[in-house]
């Protein structure tokens, strides 16, 4: 797929900066792990490494910890009572995160967490879960991993969205990189009308929001 070479810079200079700092997601790890053991555990998954065989397509759904897993038991719930057939994956960031899912479905749903947003961890990622679908839950915005989706041909749509006025303003250095990658999604589900109206002015198409109040 052909991209703009605006695009192809911001993402190289993007991917750049996170390569950089992957010492300093390792010492996160570490420093985390010893206030929460389980940091130290599963690292492999952080970084897209898996030892299994590549998956059958899923459906995923991204929850980055507890709350937002929670925000995402009712769809979870209703996908798995109307489509039993879907084979459903569930990722989260954190151990807490992980520890609810397995609280809430046990293995009746695959689970791992989502890796860091390196694009060849992007890669790995989607090559070995091969969704059909992606659904990801709130304000987790990550360029690489949205157009990863885009250039896999996974639809991909942000759920029960939100974005604060100070989170919008946070995002202003990434803007002109964020605006493109939520350029690619089909669709931006928001909580309130206020929450649509930030995500325009961050860079969705205004087509692709409807708010759908919160879940």
């Amino acid at each position: 797929m052909r991209t703009d070479p605006i695009e192809r810079l911001l993402r190289g200079l993007y991917s750049a900066a996170l390569y950089v700092l992957v010492p300093v997601t390792v010492y996160h790890l570490i420093w985390r792990g010893f206030r929460q053991r389980e940091y130290f555990q599963r690292w492999n998954e952080r970084y897209a490494v898996y030892g299994d065989a590549p998956h059958e397509a899923t459906v995923w759904v991204h929850a980055v910890s507890v709350g937002e897993v929670n925000a995402a038991a009712p769809l979870v719930d209703a996908l798995r009572a109307s489509r039993p057939d879907l084979r459903l994956l569930v990722t989260t960031i954190t151990p807490t995160g992980s520890a609810r899912v397995r609280a809430l479905w046990g293995s009746s749903i695959e689970h791992v967490y989502l890796p860091y947003d390196l694009p060849g961890a992007v890669t790995r990622f989607l090559a070995h879960y091969r969704p059909r679908l992606a659904l990801v839950l709130e304000t987790e915005l990550w360029p690489n991993l949205l157009f990863g989706c885009r250039d896999h041909g996974v639809p991909a749509y942000i759920v029960n969205a939100r974005l604060s006025e100070r989170s919008l303003r946070g995002y202003r250095v990434l803007r002109p990189l964020l605006s493109r990658a939520l350029g690619t999604l089909r669709g931006v589900l928001a909580q309130s009308s206020a929450d649509g109206e930030r995500f325009e002015r961050l860079g969705a198409a205004p087509a692709t929001i409807e708010v759908t109040g919160n879940l």
